[in-house]
């Protein structure tokens, strides 16, 4: 399948052939229809990857600051060698996507196979996503309106928070995709608005949806209107979807607002705040997070785990079908935002002219080539042929496409000579990338036809803990040689469950990765050592540096 991806090491955007993603436990597989170039976060994305090494780190100084805590830990080299691979990975483009459900993974409810969907899945012509993160769309929705939905749920968990009510004047600043949807989102809710922003054009559309303007390119003054519209007492609410480095927004609400008025931030600014102009008039100032609650929580978003309906009553799925309704109901029109239409396969040109800065909603429609029914995408890609094996006898197959398997596990596996056949990921980007990267002769993302493959005879194991033992007992009994980075298992079920499918096998071999065997300072201690035969006693202190409470490793059913 085609998706488009983000090289943030040169800057080149493709439309990349891998792998399609299989249905996971949880999930909807969804065959593309249309999805929507989000202009504010893909261009920032684009551009950045265009930016020199020193303009990225200026751009992202928290970044930096990581960096200099990864050299304290790792060393210089280490930490170089890990931020090279992280440029040099793929990123998957897109955020907007509507489809159809061709495939529906164990554990889902309220959804089936043919359902119409908006997802935030990214720009590809099939995508897996959580149950949490789909919401039906409404027969009379057109598939081109419906990836609306997903910028369009980000600023109503803004005008959530700004809580505006019935009669009130409230200011959006900042007149892209989002805020134009802001415009109509108040306007329904029977709220006076005013927009503001440098472009025109924008600022017409604004109007058209029955909002007050002030045009920055033509000298409009947004005090002097606020002041004007509200008799002088100055707005209730002022929501901020702009994106810029300056920090003139934030102030500009500040004194456009009333005493005790609300700002809420949705967009990306500069936040050095005046003091005075907040205190004085005792105003609340908040940041909004992405789709609204559940966003970022593991729990709801990867596990399905939704929050109790009476004491979350919009969740980011909720506020998604909120979006869907306005949209079915007509008192939101994505039509009029509607640059630009591109085919899918001439993707490249529409993000051209997402570099142009000419455009304003820019949808990519799909061919009806997957459908439900139809065969199942191909879930394996072939590379382009690498050079013959200098050992011929080891043909090696890869399962996981981590850190660790990209920048200390391959370059190993390629420096043995073996035939490298398949490397197997979850979604199929970073493995295809890995996979050009070291001459592998297929990337896929189904491991059971993996491990079933005749001519593969020996299988490596890097994926996250919790599955290792469902691999190694699968690799054992297709007759495998299984190398599986540790921990071989869990617990003492999965290890019952090993030890009786070695025990099984006609000829076993099983193999646990421990690096730290072959790191210098261990190989050097040995030969220092070697000569003195007498048992010996060590205890090491290591710094390793922390990790963050919801890194995988730390989860006691994967880690």
């Amino acid at each position: 399948m085609l998706q488009i991806l983000q090289n943030l090491g040169s800057g080149e955007t493709l439309l990349a052939d891998v792998p399609a993603p299989g249905v996971r436990p949880g999930c909807l597989l969804v065959a593309a229809r249309a999805s929507l170039v989000s202009l504010g976060t893909e261009k920032m994305l684009v551009d950045f990857g265009k930016a020199s090494l020193l303009e990225k780190a200026r751009r992202q100084p928290e970044k930096v600051k990581q960096v200099l805590q990864k050299i304290r830990t790792d060393g210089l080299f280490t930490t170089l060698q890990a931020v090279k691979a992280k440029l040099d990975q793929p990123l998957a483009l897109g955020y907007c996507h509507a489809g159809v459900v061709i495939e529906v993974g164990a554990g889902v409810a309220g959804f089936q196979v043919g359902d119409r969907v908006v997802s935030n899945g990214p720009h590809a012509e099939v995508v897996c996503v959580p149950q949490n993160l789909c919401a039906k769309i409404p027969d009379n929705v057109p598939f081109e309106a419906a990836p609306f939905t997903v910028v369009g749920a980000i600023g109503l968990q803004g005008i959530r928070l700004l809580q505006p009510t019935l009669g009130e004047t409230v200011v959006v600043t900042g007149l892209g995709l989002i805020g134009l949807l802001c415009v109509q989102m108040l306007r329904a809710q029977g709220c006076r608005v005013i927009g503001v922003d440098f472009a025109s054009d924008k600022c017409a559309l604004a109007r058209q949806f029955g909002a007050e303007t002030v045009d920055l390119s033509q000298g409009q003054d947004p005090l002097a209107t606020a002041n004007a519209y509200t008799g002088g007492r100055g707005v209730d609410a002022v929501l901020i979807t702009a994106s810029t480095k300056s920090s003139e927004p934030v102030s500009q609400a500040a004194r456009m607002c009333r005493k005790r008025g609300r700002i809420v931030l949705v967009g990306v600014t500069g936040l050095e705040l005046n003091r005075s102009e907040f205190y004085e008039k005792e105003l609340s100032f908040q940041v909004s997070c992405s789709y609204g609650p559940g966003r970022y929580d593991e729990a709801y978003e990867d596990r399905g785990q939704d929050y109790p309906f009476g004491f979350v009553r919009w969740t980011e799925q909720r506020n998604f079908e909120a979006i869907l309704g306005l949209l079915g109901a007509g008192a939101l029109d994505a039509a009029p935002l509607i640059s630009h239409r591109f085919a899918f396969a001439d993707a490249l040109q529409a993000y051209e002219t997402v570099s142009s800065g000419r455009a304003l909603g820019i949808v990519m429609n799909y061919p009806e080539t997957i459908a439900p029914g139809t065969a199942r995408p191909t879930r394996i890609v072939f590379l382009p042929k690498p050079p013959p094996p200098a050992v011929p006898a080891v043909v090696a197959a890869v399962i996981g496409a981590g850190n660790f398997t990209g920048q200390v596990l391959l370059p190993a596996l390629k420096a043995t000579g073996a035939r490298l056949h398949t490397i197997v990921s979850a979604g199929g980007v970073t493995g295809t990338h890995l996979g050009k990267k070291f001459g592998f002769e297929q990337s896929s993302t189904d491991t059971a036809g993996l491990i079933a493959n005749p001519e593969v005879n020996t299988v490596l194991i890097t994926t996250r803990h919790n599955s290792h033992a469902r691999y190694v007992i699968a690799g054992l009994k297709a007759g495998k040689r299984v190398y599986v980075e540790k921990p071989l298992c869990l617990n003492h079920e999965e290890l019952g469950e090993i030890r009786a499918a070695y025990e099984a096998a006609p000829a076993p071999f099983l193999m646990v990765g421990f690096n730290r065997r072959f790191a210098p300072q261990v190989v050097k201690m040995k030969s220092l050592l070697a000569a003195n035969p007498s048992p010996k006693a060590f205890v090491f202190t290591a710094n390793p540096g922390s990790l963050p409470g919801n890194h995988w490793t730390l989860d006691p059913a994967v880690g």
